[in-house]
């Protein structure tokens, strides 16, 4: 078992390094969360989404739901079917690795440069692109069953027509989008790993930087509509 991975020592390293950096960042988001909901765009979109549902089926806005979780699936839709082409399209690479090795192990100083070390990086990369398939696809579901359940008409003991359940599965599909987006995400420093262990580290705290500033709920600046209305700002940042 040692002759089998010592080969790829120091290419599981980073890949266990550069997995433990991206983890930690969004255990990280998950636990500021529960401390403050509008810490990041996510945790604000969500709470957005449930005042949005309660919207919906108090007004009756059949037309307004319907157009929008269209958009949101069409959206997942295309997601989906763009990591499973990408998917194809690696298994295609495969085939050619001896070929493409000697290209993508030019930078390589430090990894391995073995057709074995290329075979487990295509099956990684694989695998982080049926992750994001599956992901974008139960959006896709959740975001179907929203649609028939948001106009359903109010009946005692339906459990459908509660607004806490339409919300809920809302939110769910969302989840599942935001872990599809992820898996992208990550797939820019497993496709850095191709030349080499060490350019996948340093991508990965690249990324992870850059999603950081994305993802932060921006300060309210309470003036930025002054020259239409006035508008006091509610919402507190912690």
């Amino acid at each position: 078992m040692t002759e089998m991975i010592a080969p790829h020592r120091l290419d599981l390293i980073c890949l266990i390094v550069s997995m433990a950096v991206f983890s930690a960042y969004h255990l990280f988001v998950w636990w500021k969360l529960k401390k403050n909901p509008m810490y990041t765009l996510y945790g604000a979109i969500k709470l957005a989404k449930a005042a949005w549902v309660v919207s919906i089926m108090e007004d009756k806005k059949d037309i307004l739901a319907v157009q929008t979780l269209r958009n949101w699936t069409m959206g997942a839709t295309f997601l989906a079917s763009t990591s499973i082409l990408l998917a194809v399209g690696l298994l295609t690479l495969s085939g050619q690795g001896d070929k493409l090795g000697q290209i993508w192990h030019t930078v390589n100083l430090f990894g391995s440069t073995t057709q074995s070390t290329i075979t487990l990086k295509l099956l990684v990369i694989l695998g982080n692109l049926f992750i994001a398939f599956f992901s974008f696809s139960f959006s896709i579901r959740l975001f179907s069953h929203v649609g028939f359940i948001i106009n359903t008409p109010p009946v005692d003991g339906n459990y459908g027509t509660s607004m806490t359940f339409v919300a809920m599965q809302l939110n769910k599909a969302g989840s599942y989008f935001h872990i599809g987006m992820r898996a992208y995400y990550f797939l820019v420093p497993l496709i850095f790993w191709l030349f080499g262990p060490l350019f996948m580290v340093v991508s990965t705290l690249t990324v992870v930087i850059i999603i950081a500033r994305i993802d932060k709920t921006p300060k309210l600046e309470c003036s930025y509509l002054a020259g239409f209305f006035k508008e006091n700002c509610r919402l507190t940042q912690k």
